[in-house]
């Protein structure tokens, strides 16, 4: 049984084909993947995941739009959220710093650091 479960919402095959490998093999978490906003909704009202990273920069719904959907419904908006992105600018981070999110991880990221980043965010043991 794995001890905490991930959702993944990026639209980006390779990224998400590496967050899976990495968290999978370091950590043994489990991965949902959804490849947009709605579907990742939708996973996270049924699956109830320990914590969602959410790309920012999605076509249709945008990560900014699906956090707010996150956070406006009672069953997901206790869900700690860390946003993955490639817009890190001094200028993004302020906007960011409003939004209520666990944590930002900027694109591209160290794959081998990706599960002890999260666990950092959310206070979380790693295991040996």
């Amino acid at each position: 049984m794995c001890s905490k479960r991930v959702l993944l919402i990026d639209d980006e095959p390779d990224i998400v084909r590496m967050v899976q490998i990495t968290i999978t093999a370091f950590v043994n978490w489990q991965v949902l993947v959804a490849y947009d906003g709605p579907a990742g909704i939708r996973i996270a009202l049924t699956e109830q995941p320990d914590v969602i990273l959410l790309d920012v920069m999605m076509p249709g719904m945008n990560g900014l739009e699906t956090l707010r959907k996150l956070q406006e419904d009672p069953q997901t908006e206790q869900i700690p959220v860390i946003l993955l992105t490639a817009k890190v600018r001094g200028s993004d981070q302020a906007n960011y710093s409003d939004l209520n999110v666990a944590g930002l991880i900027s694109k591209p990221f160290n794959a081998a650091q990706l599960p002890r980043q999260i666990a950092a965010y959310l206070n979380w043991l790693l295991p040996n």
